[in-house]
């Protein structure tokens, strides 16, 4: 079996919720989405389940954060900085937050984070494997 990862976040609002997953370019799976849940894909390998808070608490009796706290931030590789930049218009239009940290250039990568309307925070970057620069042999 392929090794898959199933994010679950908690989401006060799932209709808005799957209205801003879809515009970062995640795609509903209706076979696992009810009116309590929304399976959303972004690979073969990769999804978020957003949960409504009733659901949630289905499966943890854990806290929800307040709101403000984090404690996960999710790395999306992209295609371009292009690309970056435009998942970041995407949510900052979609009712979510641009730019929730200072830009990262580092020349062979590229990042924007950004929160969702729950304040889950997504770290779409681009990155250039054969430009990042040697390290120094002589460390350790």
């Amino acid at each position: 079996m392929t090794k898959m990862i199933f994010v679950s976040l908690p989401v006060t609002d799932l209709a808005a919720s799957i209205v801003f997953y879809q515009a970062l370019g995640f795609q509903r799976n209706p076979q696992f989405s009810d009116d309590s849940s929304a399976c959303m894909v972004w690979s073969e390998a990769i999804y978020a389940m957003l949960l409504t808070h009733a659901k949630w608490r289905t499966f943890t009796d854990r806290p929800l954060p307040p709101p403000g706290a984090t404690s996960v931030m999710l790395s999306l590789s992209m295609d371009s900085r292009e690309a970056v930049d435009a998942m970041n218009r995407a949510a900052a239009d979609h009712g979510g937050q641009a730019d929730v940290n200072p830009v990262q250039e580092l020349g062979f990568m590229y990042s924007r984070d950004l929160a969702d309307p729950d304040g889950h925070l997504w770290g779409p970057f681009w990155m250039d494997p054969a430009a990042i620069p040697p390290s120094d042999a002589k460390a350790g």
